[in-house]
């Protein structure tokens, strides 16, 4: 038995190419995991298709270098593209590696962004496509189960997600720092920008309701205000909404401070000096720099967050040595399972032989013993099962544990219970 993975991703080949080899609905997977089943050699298979990631799991009884020609015509030929288009961005793994690249991929290890949640779900909904076509068995399910597992580790043992690594996310994660309760803030957004927009929807998801939007065109406000479920406000009343407002992200486009330092020492008296988190998005910036110097005034503008992005980048990658650590362990978790399936049929056998010889001589007890009453018989059936699985226990845990010379302590058991390869 081998397990291999063979595919690609955005380390190794650019979008272009990912594009072509994608399984882009849940009917192309179906049908490929159909072909792949039905290729020689091949005995489970799941597809894990992302826009970053095309892979093939497969889990085969064939020589690997023949399935991976194989995998490489199946990829070739779904898609209808030549391999020598692909081959140079293809990766291939074989068993410990498979299984270590796997676990990786499952954890957002191997992500485009480190610690990025939704990969999990994908290579779940790709098991769960795999297991409705009975693509899998015994190995793959117990593998792919066990990338999930470590994946939830590290997600709970890890602060691989706790550090928001976009810009928008990072605005979000500040203000959390400044107002512990947002449900009960307004918000102002004052122009269209795309990552204004952006922070605007997180803020909205983490629980503010009072939503304010202004443009210099009034209608495009208004068709923010309603996107957003908000009010829209004219343009000419900025100072008045901004001394209304407890957050203010601003991304005009315009040249120049649209709010100045002046508006906002005019603003805070109103405020009864309430903190005012104002959030600059624009380049050039909007807001003129000396409102940071004001009490109760926080401004950040583009390079602060991405200060912050950077620095938040570098936590998850120190969280991401911690998640090998899980990885290793659980990998080493998975092979002492998958060893332990080598010695099953030998156990098996052992235990059946000697439960044959345990009931041939129970047998000739009864017919020498016939006056004995059954719940004597009872007794020394029960007896003579407990001295069976106490005798038992030992070379049982042995077999099943892993070790080195695994391949040498399962001949020995064959040769000491007579056991022969037709028994197993």
């Amino acid at each position: 038995m081998n397990l291999i993975v063979l595919g690609l991703n955005h380390k190794t080949a650019p979008v272009e190419i990912r594009e072509k080899l994608a399984f882009d609905t849940q009917e192309s997977i179906r049908e490929g995991l159909k072909k792949l089943t039905q290729t020689e050699g091949i005995k489970e298979a799941v597809i894990v298709s992302t826009c970053n990631r095309v892979e093939v799991y497969v889990c085969t009884n064939g020589e690997n270098e023949k399935i991976i020609k194989s995998l490489k015509q199946f990829l070739s030929e779904f898609h209808n593209i030549p391999i020598k288009d692909f081959e140079n961005h293809l990766y291939i793994f074989n068993n410990k590696d498979a299984v270590i690249h796997l676990f990786k991929v499952a954890s957002s290890l191997d992500s485009m962004i480190i610690g990025e949640p939704q990969i999990t779900g994908q290579v779940k909904d790709s098991f769960e496509i795999a297991l409705s076509e009975r693509a899998t068995s015994l190995i793959l399910n117990h593998l792919m189960n066990r990338a999930l597992f470590t994946a939830k580790r590290v997600r709970n043992e890890t602060r691989i997600g706790e550090n928001p690594v976009s810009v928008s996310y990072a605005a979000v994660g500040l203000i959390k720092k400044v107002f512990d309760d947002l449900s009960k803030k307004s918000i102002l957004l004052v122009g269209a920008g795309e990552m204004a927009e952006l922070a605007m929807r997180h803020l909205i998801g983490s629980g503010i309701k009072n939503v304010y939007v202004t443009n210099r065109t009034y209608e495009r406000a208004k068709e923010l205000a309603k996107e957003f479920n908000g009010i829209a406000v004219s343009f000419e009343n900025l100072k008045e909404q901004i001394a209304k407002s407890d957050i203010v992200i601003c991304s005009t486009g315009a040249p120049n401070y649209v709010i100045t330092e002046q508006m906002v020492k005019e603003v805070m008296p109103l405020r009864k000096h309430k903190p005012l988190f104002l959030i600059d998005i624009s380049v050039p910036r909007n807001i003129d720099p000396l409102c940071n110097e004001l009490d109760n005034v926080y401004l950040y503008n583009i390079d602060d967050l991405q200060d912050v992005v950077d620095s938040n980048i570098l936590e998850r990658k120190k969280e991401a040595e911690k998640a090998l650590n899980i990885i290793e362990e659980e990998t080493e978790k998975f092979f002492q399972w998958l060893n332990s399936l080598q010695s099953v049929p030998v156990i098996v056998s052992i235990r059946n032989k000697a439960e044959q010889v345990r009931q041939e001589e129970l047998e000739k007890f009864k017919s020498r013993f016939k006056e004995l009453p059954p719940e004597v018989i009872a007794s020394v059936d029960y007896l003579t099962q407990s001295i069976i699985n106490k005798i038992m226990h030992s070379p049982t845990i042995a077999l099943k544990n892993n070790c080195d010379n695994k391949e040498i302590l399962i001949f020995a058991a064959r040769r000491l219970f007579g056991i022969d390869s037709e028994e197993e």
